[in-house]
Parts: structure tokens; C-alpha cells; sequence
């Protein structure tokens, strides 16, 4: 981990600011991208002298560009690439407008995509080096059906996770590709969910970003592919998809209960 160059999306606050903070502890050198400025700022004042806050908007692919070339020139190099920006929506499926539906795209999927594609020819060019997505487990299960369009990006992020990997195996076996998977999460992710929503570190059973944080640095001192932040979701992700009948299986906790 020391003296790592780990690019962070998403880092003014939540997972990404917690991430950020952590692996600065443990030596690496995080670059610190999000659209709020001070707030980016802030974070990248507790990482240290050898943070870098860069303020971007990651929906916008030249952003993202100008993103890596302001890393590649400070630091020369980068290791880990982190697409951590996304943002939920408070909407079922009989609701949904286009609008709805592009915004939960671009956020949760584009941004991350042009992060793969922006450092992709850098890793290739080193031969190593790895990207971590920060998916959902709502993206594995459909735990929260108001999140509707949220956890249909997460799967597309799922899915182009899986195939950049698959493409990456034989010719570049040292770049890796990562998933992860938390699962609720104590920040204000509810609140700025699109439509509005619940608090989520009013919910039962939510985790801390400095928990969350931890598996992600984990995952970069242990590189692997596929990570959940709780071991017994994993569980419940095999039992779901192993059953004869999803249906039936949707009908039991923790997929059934009152309408919310």
C-alpha cells in the first residue's frame, strides 16, 4: 500500500472519504475526485501533503481526462483506480420517467465507465494496476424495490465490471478488476437519494464508511475480484440465485415484506 497512487471518484465525502483517508494511513498517495469542492478540499487537508484534491465532475468524460493527466503529472504514475461516485433514487418501477432512468445511468454506470476506459491505456502500458468499482448489493439482490433504477445500474456496472475483466485475463493477468458490494451504509446517501428518502444511518444494521473503507483497503492489499462488506451477504447472493424459483424465493424475509 505505501506510496500507491489511488485514484478515489466520490471522495468529498460518504465511502469515498473515509477510503481516502484510510489509505493515506497507510502510506498511498490518494487523489481525491468529486464535484464539491471545499468539501474535496477539507477531506484532502486530513490525507495529508501528498493528497491531491481535483474537482471534476465524473459524468462529464473530459472531466474524467483531465482527471488522470492532473494524477499522471503530480504523481508520474497511478496503481488503483477507484469509481466510488454514484448517487440512489426514491422511485418504484411503475414510476420511472426517462429522466429518472438517464440520471441513474450516467451517475452510476457513465461515470464509471469512462474512469475504466480514462486509466485503462495507462495499466496496459505498465502491464499491472487495478479498478475497483463500488457497486451495491442492491445491484446482486432486489432487496429495495424503490431503488429500482439504482440497482438496474449497478447490475450494468456488474456486468461491464465482469467483462473488462474477462478481457483483461489472458493478455494482462496483473490488472485487475474488482466488484464491491456494500450493502447499507451509514451516510447521507438516503438523503441525496433522486426523489428524496430516508436517512440511512437511520436504518437498522447500516454499516460505517470507515467499515466499508476498510474491506476496499483490503481488497487492494489483497487483490480479488469479487468483495462483499459483510460476509453473510455473499450467502444470501448464492441462495438467491441457486433457487428453483426466484419467485418463491422473493416471498421470504429478507426479500418480503410490507410495501414501503
Amino acid at each position: 500500500m505505501k506510496d500507491k497512487v489511488i485514484v478515489i471518484t466520490g471522495a468529498s465525502a460518504g465511502i469515498g472519504a473515509a477510503l481516502a483517508q484510510q489509505v493515506a494511513r497507510h502510506g498511498a498517495k490518494p487523489v481525491l475526485v468529486a464535484r464539491r469542492e471545499r468539501a474535496l478540499a477539507e477531506i484532502a487537508a486530513q490525507c495529508g501533503d501528498d493528497a491531491l484534491a481535483i474537482a471534476a465532475d465524473v459524468t462529464d468524460r473530459r472531466a474524467v481526462t483531465r482527471a488522470l493527466g492532473r494524477a499522471l503529472e503530480r504523481f508520474g504514475v497511478i496503481d488503483v483506480w477507484v469509481n466510488n461516485a454514484g448517487r440512489g433514487i426514491s422511485r418504484k418501477v411503475a414510476d420511472l420517467t426517462d429522466d429518472d432512468f438517464d440520471d441513474m445511468m450516467r451517475v452510476n454506470v457513465k461515470s464509471a465507465l469512462y474512469g475504466m476506459q480514462a486509466v485503462l491505456p495507462h495499466f496496459v502500458e505498465r502491464s499491472r494496476g487495478q479498478i475497483i468499482n463500488v457497486s451495491s448489493m442492491l445491484g446482486r439482490l432486489p432487496l429495495a424495490s424503490f431503488r429500482s433504477a439504482y440497482s438496474a445500474a449497478k447490475h450494468a456496472l456488474n456486468a461491464l465490471t465482469a467483462s473488462l475483466r474477462l478481457d483483461l485475463a489472458y493478455d494482462h493477468p496483473d490488472i485487475v478488476v474488482t466488484s464491491v458490494h456494500p450493502g447499507v451504509v451509514a451516510t447521507d446517501f438516503g438523503l441525496n437519494a433522486l426523489h428524496g428518502g430516508v436517512d440511512s444511518r437511520a436504518l437498522p444494521g447500516a454499516q460505517s464508511a470507515d467499515e466499508v473503507a476498510a474491506v476496499i483497503v483490503d481488497a487492494i492489499v489483497n487483490p480479488r475480484a469479487d468483495v462483499y462488506t459483510r460476509d453473510e451477504t455473499q450467502r444470501l447472493v448464492v441462495d438467491y440465485f441457486a433457487a428453483d424459483d426466484m419467485g418463491a424465493a422473493e416471498k421470504k424475509p429478507p426479500f418480503f415484506g410490507p410495501p414501503r
